[in-house]
């Protein structure tokens, strides 16, 4: 009998997990609440019928199996490698150029001589080096995790003497950006993973391509097309309320007066949405660990489109901003520059993009427009002349993973106290190592595998590791597990108490 498979959540874990699975024979059935698969990457419609985004997602040089996925589909969704500016209301801050295209140096140092600062002084870029040691202490193992998650971001910036200019103007606007929130609510576990990842592992990491349209319709459609080719269902304006258990099995998962029979579950949906799930079922409140995930938050986005009456100079396609809320990161891109839509455009096509933008979000679109361009003319004058001829916004209430201290022991692992239902997503652990996209992409392979392993069906999917560390960092970290190993099983034993 072929095994009944049911994903719950069309993101990028639950689209990988139906993709493999239906690749090896089995009968998945995926299930999204929203109107199209994608979740909020799926993308909307203005009143005039344009396209619009949950914000624009960054695919950077690690993702390795996203890249080896649209290879897959055949297809080709990404722009070339672009730079990046870094906006302050002082101006321009600092430029990042293509670093695959620099001489190679040991990392980090490719990052920390190749960013061009323009105002931050060299004095307090060289107070960020004794933070290395906590970025080789943390080695994305379980230890790790609980030796800095409980510690705050702004914590361990002050604790390893990090200067407040370099905090303030380099590093915290990574965090808001980053990790979406300020560091004082941003778990120190979680900022070295992320930091770590995207911009000190190797030269290249911090590289970024964006997709030439939206990602719903250049990655997500051909995507669903192929799990269809396969057999897969996917089903929109599906939410599911309840599952039926047997014991530690998981019998059906239901969705109103619909019930889908099921030999394993895969719950891919964000915290959000599984708090809203478990706050309904009694079948899942009887387990602790999703009883817990209502400890877990999310954070509030806001993302904007703006169509100008004419084309604007801007520098660079992609830009972050700092200093203009005190809490919010945010980012603008030039659509023209980077989706084909838009290229040929009259006038200027911009996506603004705010993170932890509480204080945005009970605004209506008549007083958050002027803010928006306000905004944009304090990085480049130019916008405050131009006109806003068409606009779409969106609101986001708790829709990314919040980091916040503490939290690493409410997240889910990959498996849980239901001997067939496997999570996925970009807030569950895994050792992988990867972030964000790319992270919630593995972690939907990794739950294939789980039912794979489970049912003996097919072959595992492969899975790309992340680029080993450098000589240099394994050699560091061998070192320190050395010395933690001595003073925890020898040191500790001299203590009296």
């Amino acid at each position: 009998m072929t095994p009944n498979i049911v994903v719950v959540g069309a993101g990028w874990a639950g689209l990988g997990a139906t993709h493999h699975l239906a690749k090896q024979g089995y009968a998945v059935t995926l299930l999204e609440a929203g109107p199209q698969p994608g979740g909020l990457v799926a993308g909307w419609r203005t009143a005039s019928g344009r396209t619009l985004e949950a914000g624009i997602h960054g695919f950077w040089y690690p993702y390795g199996n996203i890249f080896s996925l649209v290879a897959e589909l055949g297809i080709q969704p990404f722009t070339p490698f672009t730079e990046s500016h870094q906006y302050s209301p002082a101006g321009l801050e600092a430029e990042a150029p293509l670093f695959q295209t620099m001489p190679p140096l040991p990392a980090p140092l490719g990052t920390f001589c190749y960013t061009r600062f323009l105002r931050l002084p060299l004095a307090d870029r060289l107070s960020a080096l004794p933070l290395l040691q906590a970025v080789v202490d943390f080695d994305n193992s379980p230890e790790a995790w609980q030796r800095y998650d409980g510690m705050t971001a702004r914590e361990l910036f002050r604790r390893y003497g990090v200067s407040q200019r370099l905090y303030q103007e380099s590093f915290e606007p990574m965090l808001l950006v980053g990790l979406f929130a300020p560091g004082e609510q941003c778990s120190a576990a979680a900022a070295l993973g992320m930091l770590y990842y995207f911009i000190l592992a190797h030269q290249a990491d911090f590289d970024v391509m964006w997709c030439r349209g939206s990602v719903g319709d250049r990655i997500f459609r051909p995507w669903v097309e192929q799990i269809q080719h396969h057999g897969g269902q996917v089903l929109a304006q599906k939410r599911v309320t309840d599952v039926r258990h047997d014991g530690d099995r998981v019998t059906a998962v239901v969705c109103g007066d619909e019930v889908f029979a099921a030999d394993a579950v895969i719950f891919t949906v964000g915290i959000t949405g599984l708090k809203k799930i478990v706050a309904g079922s009694p079948a899942l409140r009887t387990r602790r660990e999703f009883r817990d995930v209502q400890n877990l938050g999310a954070i509030d986005v806001l993302a904007s489109r703006l169509w100008f009456d004419r084309k604007l100079t801007l520098p660079r396609p992609s830009n972050a901003c700092f200093g203009f809320e005190p809490t919010t990161g945010w980012t603008f891109f030039d659509l023209n520059a980077l989706q084909d839509e838009y290229r040929d455009a009259p006038g200027s096509v911009i996506e603004v993009d705010f993170y932890h933008a509480n204080q945005f979000l009970a605004l209506d679109d008549r007083e958050l427009l002027p803010i928006i361009q306000e905004h944009l003319a304090g990085c480049i004058p130019e916008f405050s002349t131009a006109l806003i001829q068409d606009s779409g916004i969106v609101r986001l209430p708790q829709a990314v993973s919040h980091f916040a201290p503490g939290s690493y022991r409410y997240l889910l692992p990959g498996t849980t106290s239901f001997s067939n239902v496997f999570m996925g997503g970009d807030w569950i652990v895994t050792d992988h190592g990867s972030w964000s996209q790319e992270k919630a992409y593995v972690t939907g392979l990794e739950a294939a595998n789980r039912v794979i392993g489970q049912w003996g069906l097919g072959a595992p999917a492969t899975i790309v590791p992340i680029q080993a560390d450098e000589p240099h960092i394994q050699l560091a970290r061998t070192l320190n597990r050395s010395v933690r190993q001595f003073h925890d099983t020898f040191l500790k034993s001299l203590q009296w108490f």
